[in-house]
């Protein structure tokens, strides 16, 4: 599959680049607003569990149905109707009275950021290369950083908290009538790589030559590919396991990373928390460099090398050293991680085929976020149990089963 030579249009880019800012922007409201939200709410700080649980739910439900559903609806009509779906979620977040509505209100956000995702990496996988991949992704990043601004600016303001997700509600209204007014233009892949992934009618669904069909003898009868088949195929499981490892990895690095440095190697508050920014900076900065050098060297080269930087970064955290060394295996870690997702996402059809690329990529996406919200939290268990020294040991095991699971899934593709 060739991901050198597409030229999407700079319209979709733009919308690609927005919407995976408006995936970032709730995340990094609840952080600042939380305080606030549960003293008007009347409840306790670990309250929050609720919500964010819920709002798994709905990410994990809706990441997976979207690879099975993209064809039917279209790519088009899929992230407007999603982006509509949260921007109605977050307007009940400003609204909402008790925590038992903002919870179903986290279940109906989940379910849109969810689909909203996995929509637009299925498509990306196929329209988009390297670059735009690696590109697109590090709006997310940008995103994240935006929220906290957008919460902080409304409580400085003198505004409830409400304001905050009221302002994104609204830019997420916006998004999705833009989405719904390109719908024409999402139906249209770049030819070559897009076509690998899916078939021209965008309510079709994925199609394989028929079994009689013979080389050379003209045009033959396809058929649909089944759920099934495309739950055969290991290369599937493998690859949705790589994707849970890798932003396990990446979450717990991140999370855990303040109580290591503070901790385990001595280092002031404020300055931690400044390696920590470096961390997620490094992270941005690494999918807006590699994304060019993903096409100069070519993907299947800059994903190797990632892999093997996050074994050497977690590495440097893992040594009983000085800090300074945990704080360059930190931004190595950043640097390293910041194409994995994004490659691995445009190589799927590669270990799995064309016709069952959507759904794997849905399935990866829900995989991610269950490794996301699980294995962080186990890691949080194992540090509260033993030591924050465990942290590098921890994330070295994840490293090196993420190159293994990754090998795996390219051999049996």
């Amino acid at each position: 599959m060739s991901t050198t030579t597409t030229t999407p249009r700079a319209s979709l880019l733009l919308l690609a680049y927005l919407a995976f800012v408006s995936l970032g922007l709730p995340d990094g409201l609840i952080g600042v607003g939380w305080p606030s939200i549960r003293a008007d709410l009347g409840v306790p700080t670990e309250a929050v569990g609720v919500v964010l649980t819920a709002g798994m739910v709905g990410y994990l439900t809706s990441s997976v149905l979207a690879g099975f559903t993209l064809a039917r609806l279209g790519v088009g009509w899929l992230l407007a109707g999603s982006t509509l779906l949260a921007s109605l979620a977050l307007t009940g977040y400003a609204l909402t009275p008790t925590l038992a509505l903002m919870a179903g209100c986290a279940l109906v956000l989940g379910l849109g950021s969810g689909a909203i995702d996995a929509g637009l990496n299925a498509y990306a996988a196929g329209a988009f290369g390297p670059r735009h991949m690696n590109w697109m992704h590090a709006f997310f990043g940008l995103g994240v950083a935006i929220g906290p601004l957008i919460m902080t600016g409304a409580l400085s303001a003198g505004l409830a908290w409400r304001w905050g997700y009221g302002t994104v509600a609204t830019a997420q209204l916006l998004l999705a009538a833009a989405f719904a007014l390109t719908v024409r233009a999402w139906r249209e892949r770049t030819p070559g790589a897009a076509d690998a992934l899916v078939p021209p009618d965008p309510v079709a669904p994925a199609m394989v030559p028929g079994p009689d069909a013979v080389a050379g003898a003209g045009p033959v009868e396809a058929r649909p590919v089944r759920v099934v088949e495309t739950l055969r195929l290991p290369a599937v499981w493998l690859g949705g396991a790589a994707f849970a490892v890798y932003v396990a990895l990446e979450v717990a690095t991140g999370l855990w990373a303040f109580l290591l440095l503070t901790e385990g190697r001595g280092l002031a508050a404020a300055v931690a928390g400044l390696c920590v920014s470096g961390y997620w900076g490094s992270l941005f900065v690494g999918r807006v460099v590699q994304g060019v050098v993903a096409e100069r060297l070519g993907s299947a080269r800059v994903l190797r090398g990632s892999l093997l930087g996050l074994a050497a970064g977690a590495a440097l955290i893992a040594l009983p050293a000085p800090a300074w060394l945990a704080v360059a295996g930190l931004l190595v870690v950043g640097f390293a991680a910041a194409p994995v997702f994004p490659l691995l996402t445009l190589s799927t059809a590669e270990r799995v085929g064309g016709a069952h690329a959507d759904r794997a990529i849905g399935l990866q996406i829900g995989a991610a976020g269950l490794g996301a919200a699980l294995v962080p939290a186990a890691i949080g268990v194992l540090l509260g149990r033993t030591s924050v020294q465990a942290l590098g040991p921890a994330l070295l095991v994840l490293a090196v089963a993420l190159i293994a699971l990754h090998a795996a899934a390219s051999r049996r593709g």
